[in-house]
């Protein structure tokens, strides 16, 4: 990649969009410009008012071109949703050269083998992650050109997703005059940023916590073995809040984020918290209490809250034990999971984890991108990240970099 090249990730949520414009420079990437829109017109990651979503990105970037001094035109972006899916598959050929040399034709023809399986109606294959190669039955090769064979055969993990709403993001991105470099999903995107490559050859897994969903990606002998896209997010611990405590969903997200906890500790005391709707309430307070002044105060108890969240995260935990178990891998992840997103940022979230997986967890803050290290911006620190390695690939182009190289991620979305 150039020194000093603009690389802009585009991260669309179910609760905010957040855009992060930086460069390379011989510190290594630096952020110059991050902003964050409110999600109007998104739910559950995906667009559901093409319209709306493109005008929010007009005025964003607009803003962003002002306040760099930069052309920005090219994104990397995330495909988010719960309608996404994995599911592995096996291609077969036989090796076409005379003198039996693997090439590069033979290993794209596998992949395009392996992608060949009917789909229902409105599905699309937009993505292929080999996870190993087999030559004349010997397997667990990740590189093959050049090797010698009859017969070569792949496992790869195909990811896709419903058409109409790839085509939607698709369109909504091209319609406010921005150019679609590459798409990632959201999980691949938020392992970049916070997965270490040991943590990946161990076995991994990333979790991230959004408003809308929750994106699940495992990693093992460094390749992707697995993703989920879990129809539940922060957004739902919300609901609970407001629900449980018979309050309206603004005065509930305040609560979950200044008083919420996934574990409740202390002494089993009847605490209360007075809260009231139009109040600004002061950092601190020994009473950790404000009210609205004449309207009536709401009063909840401290485990109550916790109980509440508890419960909710709990269950995201046990979907996401779910998928682990499909894989065979419940338990068996020795690099443990790894927490981000801005739902990972509730209190006693790790430690939660670590009951409920039975697994070594932590909070997985990013890392590459200089003084950005808040778990909710993973994603989009992902996908500068990625379109960095992308970038640097480009300028540098061999074949042979190992199964997961971009060069071999055959079935992309059609952009036009």
């Amino acid at each position: 990649m150039p020194k000093g090249h603009i690389i802009t990730g585009l991260d669309i949520g179910s609760g905010t969009i957040k855009i992060l414009v930086a460069k390379k420079n011989k510190e290594g990437i630096e952020a110059i410009s991050q902003i964050e829109e409110k999600s109007l017109g998104i739910r559950r990651g995906v667009v559901v008012d093409l319209e709306g979503v493109s005008n929010i990105f007009k005025t964003a970037f607009s803003r962003l071109r002002e306040e760099t001094g930069q052309k920005i035109d090219g994104v990397y972006v995330n495909i988010g949703g719960s309608h996404l899916f994995s599911t592995p598959s096996h291609g077969i050929i036989s090796v076409s050269r005379a003198d039996q040399k693997i090439s590069e034709e033979d290993v794209n023809r596998v992949l395009q083998a392996a992608q060949t399986f009917s789909l229902p109606s409105n599905k699309e294959i937009f993505d292929a992650f080999p996870k190993e190669f087999v030559v004349d039955g010997q397997g667990g090769i990740k590189e093959v050109l050049g090797l010698q064979g009859v017969r070569l055969e792949v496992e790869i993990l195909a990811l896709g997703g419903f058409a109409p709403y790839l085509k939607n993001l698709t369109q909504t991105i091209l319609n406010s005059d921005l150019q679609i470099l590459d798409m990632i999903p959201s999980p691949i995107a938020a392992a970049r940023a916070v997965l270490t490559p040991r943590q990946k050859e161990l076995g991994v897994a990333v979790l991230d916590i959004g408003a809308g969903t929750s994106n699940l990606a495992v990693f093992e002998e460094g390749d992707l073995i697995h993703l989920a896209i879990l129809p539940i997010g922060s957004n739902n611990i919300t609901n609970d809040i407001a629900l449980g405590l018979k309050t309206d969903i603004d005065v509930a997200e305040r609560i979950k984020i200044e008083y919420g906890n996934c574990l409740f500790k202390g002494p089993n005391k009847r605490e209360k918290i007075e809260i009231g709707e139009d109040s600004n309430p002061p950092s601190t307070l020994p009473s950790a209490s404000w009210r609205m002044g004449p309207s009536e105060p709401l009063i909840f108890f401290r485990k109550q809250l916790a109980e509440i969240i508890e419960a909710r995260v709990s269950e995201i935990f046990r979907e996401v034990n779910k998928e682990l178990k499909k894989i065979g891998k419940e338990k068996l992840l020795p690099a443990g999971l790894v927490l981000t997103g801005g739902g990972a940022k509730l209190p006693g979230i790790v430690e939660l984890a670590k009951k409920e997986f039975h697994l070594p967890a932590r909070l997985g803050k990013p890392q590459g991108i200089l003084e950005l290290d808040d778990p909710s911006l993973a994603t989009v620190c992902g996908l500068v990240l990625s379109g960095a390695d992308l970038e640097e690939e480009a300028s540098h182009p061999t074949f042979g970099k190992g199964i997961g190289s971009k060069i071999k991620r055959i079935f992309k979305i059609f952009i036009p």
